[in-house]
């Protein structure tokens, strides 16, 4: 199937797993290792809000090629049934439509897009 044929939240799936295992290196990488520490800290990364806040922060520093603009848009516009537990619908939306990205490229095998995209997000989060 063509990558561009799945569904926002499909892309989304993906995209999360992703995240999830750069969050997870990240700190690791930092020396964090207790399970409680490690899910304290990665809640700054994986939450609905945080990651609606990273992709307002790629929107607004022009970040974002015209694909994943696309993408973008298909994930915040997908059907959603389930909600976040600590987020409104419209952060769930942006948030959704942030993993989606992540997945598009993950599953188009642009590695190189991937990494860079991370690393901003990496400093975004590094910021806070």
């Amino acid at each position: 199937m063509e990558v561009t044929a799945y569904n926002g939240t499909t892309l989304a799936y993906i995209g999360d797993a992703y995240l999830s295992l750069k969050v997870r290196e990240l700190l690791i990488s930092k020396g964090y290792q207790t399970p409680k520490k490690l899910q304290e800290k990665s809640i700054a990364w994986v939450s609905a809000k945080a990651q609606a806040y990273f992709l307002q922060q790629l929107i607004e520093s022009n970040q974002l090629l015209e694909d994943e603009l696309t993408i973008m848009h298909r994930g915040r516009n997908a059907r959603i049934k389930s909600s976040a537990k600590n987020a409104d619908i419209m952060t769930y939306r942006w948030s959704t439509a942030f993993e989606a990205i992540f997945g598009y490229l993950y599953l188009n095998k642009k590695n190189q897009r991937l990494e860079e995209l991370w690393s901003i997000v990496r400093q975004i989060g590094e910021q806070q």
